[in-house]
Order: structure tokens, then C-alpha cells, then sequence
């Protein structure tokens, strides 16, 4: 697997195959997840163990199939692997899973050039393509950052230093400045408590009850993901889907795709424990999203009776 932008061992499968798929004169046409995996198996339970396997199309390569530089497949990483991950996110694949998933497309690339060499002329092997796609992924990840609210983008650079562990006030404050908000602010919004020349972010527990978007003057993406999780985990579904109808506009896939990267953060610090609420609520994303369609429906049907 990729972690940090290092393969680890556990990989060698997914290289093995891959380089014998494309040694054989394949390239990869296509690629999805399919879920495979039941969560009720032993080694699954309460664990972010990766539940779909990925699905491979292949076709022969053309004989006329054209030489790629590192610099145009890096370029066509940055090109297609957005739009097929956000496929696959719409799709609700876990997050546990979504590295793995976005080896194909970007293998996609890789396979349907003849070869793709370095500056130097040297050719770059599956191993090399498989961290350079993971590079692509955490850019990806990292640069959608910019459309949350200021109070959230505080709250995953953060996070991805301290977790839930308290800071020094100082670099909060520098923190803070640089996304334009102010330590109080972030305070006034729910998301931190601070004291003694201390800040820490408030984990989903420890979140006050009772929100409830539509009255907050300052709803963020953070205290939306952690009081859905909230919900789902205490409440269930239900719940969960009755405070997603109340959050307005785009939030809810703002929270999604907020949820699949705090879950990446974790993934790559160890921090199973927080990984696996984030993991699940995209699991549970497709049962959340019905019961807010349902609940947004009532008020409807009940002015036609």
C-alpha cells in the first residue's frame, strides 16, 4: 500500500500484477470498486480494513502507442485523476479504499504509453508510477482545501500537526492569521477550546448538542462533519440524515469530501481510532443522504394533504 508516498510491502501484489499486465502489452482502459467486502467479517469490525476490491479493464496496447516524459504524465495525472476520483467519491467509496482505487485511473495513464521515461532517458517502472500517482492524490486532496470556510481550513492544518492534542497558542495565532481568521473566531465557532497558552481541537464527543446549522450565525464544515458523526454513531441513520437536511447549500458534499480527508490524515499519522468515525460516515454517506431527501420531502407532503 502507499503511505507518505512510500510503498510498502503489502503492495507487491498490486506491482507484480500491474507490471506483468503491462509487460504482457496491456493497458488499462478502465477501472472501479467493487464492494466485496462484508463488514460484519471478523477482521473488519471496529477496523478501517479495506472493503472493495478494484476492478481492472484491459485491452491490448496499440503497436503505435506514443512515449511519455515524466513531465506529461505528471501533467496528465494532474488532468484526470480529479475528475475520475471525484467520480468515485460521488459513488460513496470509503475512504479506506480510496488510495487503492486511485491507482487505476492513474495506472490508466501510465499503461497506454509505451514506456515513460525520466529526463535522464532511464525508463520509470510501475513502483515509481504508483508513488507519483499517490503524490497526485494528496495534491488533489490538499488543494480543495481552499473552498472551505477559513474556521476549517485552520482546523485541518491543525489537526494534521496535533490531532486533538493541545498547542501553543502562539502557533495557533500564526495559523489562524494566515487563514484569515483569528484564534477567538475559531473558538467562537465551536471548533477549539483555549487556555493557559494552550489551543486544542474539540474531537466529535465534546462537540455541544443540539446543532443546528440553520440558527448557527457561523456554521463550518468541521462542526458539520462531527456532528453528523455524532448523530450517526449515538442516533443512527436517521438522525444523522435529519441534521443533514438542515444544513444549507452545498454543505453536505463539502462535509464528504471533508470526511475523506481527515480520514487520509489519519491514515497517514496511525491514528486508526479517528480514521475509523471518518471511514464510516462516508460508508454510511448513500442511507444518510436518503433519509434527508425523505425528511426534506415531509414538510412537502404534508402542504399537499
Amino acid at each position: 500500500f502507499l503511505k507518505d508516498g512510500v510503498l510498502h510491502r503489502a503492495s507487491t501484489s498490486w506491482e507484480t500484477m500491474l507490471t506483468s499486465l503491462i509487460k504482457a502489452g496491456f493497458m488499462i482502459c478502465g477501472t472501479w470498486p467493487m464492494r466485496t467486502e462484508g463488514s460484519s467479517r471478523l477482521n473488519a469490525m471496529k477496523t478501517n480494513a479495506l472493503a472493495s476490491s478494484i476492478i481492472l479493464v484491459c485491452r491490448p496496447r496499440p503497436a503505435d502507442a506514443r512515449i511519455l516524459s515524466r513531465g506529461a504524465f505528471l501533467q496528465a495525472l494532474r488532468h484526470e485523476l480529479p475528475p475520475a476520483l471525484k467520480a468515485m467519491q460521488s459513488g460513496s467509496i470509503a475512504p479506506v479504499d480510496l488510495a487503492q482505487a486511485s491507482i487505476g485511473p492513474g495506472m490508466a495513464i501510465y499503461s497506454r504509453a509505451s514506456r515513460v521515461l525520466e529526463a535522464d532517458g532511464e525508463p520509470i517502472n510501475v513502483r515509481t508510477a504508483l508513488m507519483l500517482i499517490n503524490g497526485a492524490l494528496q495534491n488533489h486532496l490538499a488543494e480543495i482545501d481552499g473552498d472551505l470556510d477559513e474556521a476549517t481550513r485552520f482546523a485541518i492544518d491543525w489537526f494534521r500537526q496535533y490531532g486533538f492534542k493541545d498547542g501553543d497558542h502562539g502557533d495557533a495565532d500564526i495559523l489562524a492569521r494566515a487563514k484569515n481568521t483569528s484564534v477567538d473566531d475559531v473558538k467562537k465557532s465551536g471548533l477549539v477550546e483555549s487556555g493557559g497558552g494552550k489551543v486544542r481541537l474539540k474531537d466529535w464527543p465534546e462537540m455541544e448538542p443540539g446543532w443546528d446549522p440553520q440558527k448557527d450565525i457561523r456554521p463550518t464544515i468541521w462542526e458539520a462533519v462531527h456532528h453528523l458523526i455524532e448523530q450517526a454513531t449515538h442516533q443512527g441513520d436517521k438522525a444523522a440524515g435529519k441534521l443533514l437536511a438542515r444544513m444549507p447549500g452545498e454543505m453536505g458534499a463539502e462535509v464528504r469530501y471533508l470526511a475523506y480527508r481527515l480520514y487520509e490524515i489519519c491514515d497517514s499519522k496511525g491514528w486508526a481510532d479517528h480514521a475509523f468515525y471518518y471511514n464510516d460516515l462516508v460508508v454510511r454517506w448513500p442511507q444518510i443522504s436518503d433519509e434527508a431527501a425523505q425528511h426534506k420531502r415531509q414538510p412537502e407532503q404534508q402542504g399537499l394533504m
